[in-house]
């Protein structure tokens, strides 16, 4: 019901708040297990995206979020537990395999499910080395991957802004760029750590192309944001 409304009544308006412009949207699967993998630019990424897929989508979202006291703390983890988010915590690497078995359960339910393979945002434009949960995620799941390349989200929340710009005529519209679904169960025969690294590289060359970003070639450890 939760879902119902806010797809029929909020995301409409936030649409037109936000005026994101959406190309390859024929390239999204309407049923089935789907992995969605972007780069990450703004804070806003994680609503950006689920406004231009036309089906539900479940997020990991920093623990953080969920911890923060008082009423507006209890908003924030009503609202983010019935959008389908899960807590993470950062840095605690039992903690993050936990989240991704969670992944692992929406996607066997035939869920999509978004993941940011930098692991965080980038502070500098640059799209950074994936961590290979994605691999995993996409082996476990044997889920097809939706490759999604963003622009100018970081534009409408840069990072430190605590609200998102509306986006004015005049003023760059984010892009949400959608490639074609990526297969591959032909990675299944190789060593597990090197089908992990091999999925998680194409998807995130894959991703540059989209976005368009030029690749820093290194891990993002800037640990403080999300």
């Amino acid at each position: 019901m939760f879902y119902t409304f806010m797809s029929r009544v909020v995301a409409p308006i936030l649409r037109l708040l936000f005026r994101p412009k959406v190309e390859g949207l024929e390239n999204v699967p309407a049923y089935g297990p789907l992995i969605i993998a972007s780069n990450h630019l703004s804070f806003i990424d994680s609503f950006i995206i689920p406004l231009s897929i036309p089906r539900p989508v479940t997020y990991i979202a920093k623990a953080e979020y969920f911890e923060q006291p008082g009423l507006k703390g209890r908003f924030i983890r009503w609202f983010l537990t019935t959008l389908g988010h899960m807590p993470i915590q950062r840095g605690a690497r039992r903690a993050a395999m936990g989240a991704l078995e969670q992944a692992l359960k929406v996607l066997e339910n035939g869920g999509a499910f978004a993941i940011y393979p930098e692991g965080t945002r980038s502070r500098d434009g640059r799209l950074y080395r994936g961590r290979t949960g994605t691999g995993w995620l996409v082996l476990a799941s044997g889920a097809r991957v939706l490759p999604i390349g963003l622009q100018n989200t970081e534009i409408l929340q840069p990072i430190g802004r605590r609200l998102p710009r509306i986006c004015w005529p005049g003023r760059p519209r984010p892009i949400v760029r959608i490639g074609p679904v990526m297969d591959f169960s032909h990675y299944r025969d190789l060593p597990p750590a090197k089908a992990r690294r091999v999925i998680t590289d194409e998807i995130v060359e894959t991703i540059q192309k989209l976005s368009g970003q030029d690749y820093a070639g290194v891990y993002n450890e800037n640990a403080d944001v999300s």
